[in-house]
């Protein structure tokens, strides 16, 4: 731990002067420049709840890969399963006893659902999961809900964080397309409803029934901050969208593995279709969905909705998820995930009053919202949008530059299985002197 001092970044700097000058932004995503610094950090090395960077700086980490990293970095018992299957030939583009292996032990987790496919990326998964729907009930809409991030593909790529002079209405909000490039045809085929209003998903389902083909949207909101919806709204969903011929479509990507081992809500609620990514690939890019046979069968060469693709399912990924799968079923796995939540999300709060910040801790299962200028539990997106970005903009540099790793840009952090206690009790000393910086004055640079 550095004590009061600031780090410096200049090996950062430098190798991003050489970034911009070969790829655009001088990053591979955009999310990786930190607002918070203004640039991105270029790290050696994860290991376990660690990374360090080229400056010799290590952080105790809360990005932890934007939550694809469960297990921590480099997990030992990942890192073998793959060098096992890198042995078996690397890509293959084959068939192999992993694959279905790793569906059953997946399906025993997911009860609502009988067959499964892998792709690569949460995006590629809820595009896949889209079209599917679309060919199963030969109607095109889709809804989702203000808020909810289905990744950056053309369909389900609107209204993820719009700006409210954008949106319009906040019990009808317009369609706002996440980027340049969408066609605007497109539009005419996506609904937004503002999350958990039950007036507005009733109408829009009975007035839209006969052209809605899916309705798709993150059981717990952590692209949101971790908003989570009511037991009125979820009921709603489920009975409305069965009611009518309506798909309903859990995006787990984020949820998956968080709170428990399956589903965010358990078998509370079973959606005809799931898709996963991010934690269950233990650190590795890759993604599943699944669902109802009628429905998945609608694949070729079952049916007419093509899923095809050479980097679909190599053992080498594959391999990964089983070993992830090993390691949240072993006892304690979640109780000790819990206590680091219970410890962390106290402490942050006890922080926050004593030094009289007006924040809300979102904490969900093993991630956390956190909201700055807030004092009671938002619902929607509306609500997470009254946040105070300046004042988290000083919080996450005062934790940067004490060694405490928050992404700016992403509205959740979370932790892992390699996180300890005492890790916990460092970020919570290092986030108790970034607060003190926040009460001086919310724009310092820390």
């Amino acid at each position: 731990m550095s004590g009061s001092e600031v780090f410096r970044f200049d090996g950062s700097l430098a190798l991003y002067e050489r970034a911009r000058r070969v790829m655009p932004g001088g990053v591979n995503a955009s999310v990786r420049i930190n607002r918070a610094l203004g640039h991105p950090l270029f790290i050696e090395r994860g290991e376990g709840a660690y990374l360090y960077d080229v400056d010799g700086h290590r952080f105790i980490d809360y990005c932890i890969s934007h939550g694809a990293s469960l297990l921590g970095h480099g997990n030992p018992a990942v890192v073998s399963a793959v060098e096992e299957a890198l042995r078996m030939g690397m890509l293959l583009s084959c068939e192999t006893e992993i694959q279905v292996r790793v569906a059953e032990q997946l399906l025993r987790l997911f009860p609502g659902a009988q067959m499964v496919r892998y792709a690569c990326s949460g995006t590629e998964t809820t595009w896949h999961a889209l079209r599917i729907a679309r060919a199963y009930t030969g109607k095109w809409g889709v809804i989702k809900f203000e808020g909810h991030y289905h990744g950056v593909n053309d369909t389900a790529g609107y209204s993820h964080w719009p700006s409210l002079k954008e949106a319009g209405p906040a019990d009808s909000p317009r369609p706002v397309a996440d980027s340049a490039g969408i066609p605007p045809a497109n539009n005419e085929l996506i609904t937004i409803l503002p999350f958990n209003d039950v007036d507005a998903l009733e109408r829009c389902l009975r007035s839209k029934a006969g052209e809605l083909a899916a309705l798709i949207m993150e059981p717990v909101n952590y692209d949101s901050c971790g908003l989570r919806p009511t037991d009125e709204f979820l009921r709603a969903v489920r009975d409305l969208t069965m009611e009518l011929g309506v798909v309903l479509i859990f995006d787990e990507v984020l949820s998956g593995f968080r709170i428990r081992a399956g589903a965010a809500l358990g078998d509370e609620i079973r959606p005809d279709m799931t898709v996963l990514g991010k934690a269950v690939g233990g650190g590795m890019p890759i993604s599943v969905f699944m669902g109802k046979r009628e429905i998945m069968e609608t694949c070729t060469p079952v049916g007419p909705a093509l899923h095809s693709g050479t980097y679909n399912a190599p053992p080498v990924l594959v391999s990964a998820i089983g070993a992830f799968l090993n390691e949240i079923s072993r006892p304690g796995f979640y109780d000790h995930l819990n206590a680091l939540g219970d410890r962390l999300y106290t402490g942050m709060k006890e922080i926050f009053r004593r030094r009289g910040i007006k924040a809300w801790v979102q904490g969900v299962g093993s991630r956390f919202g956190l909201l700055f200028g807030l004092d009671e539990e938002p619902r929607n997106y509306r609500d997470v949008s009254r946040q105070d970005m300046a004042m988290m903009s000083t919080f996450i540099r005062g934790c940067i530059n004490r060694g405490v790793y928050l992404h700016h840009v992403s509205p959740h952090h979370g932790y892992s299985i390699a996180h300890t206690i005492a890790d916990i009790e460092e970020t919570l000393d290092v986030m108790d002197r970034a607060a003190a910086v926040v009460c001086l004055k919310p724009s310092i640079v820390a």
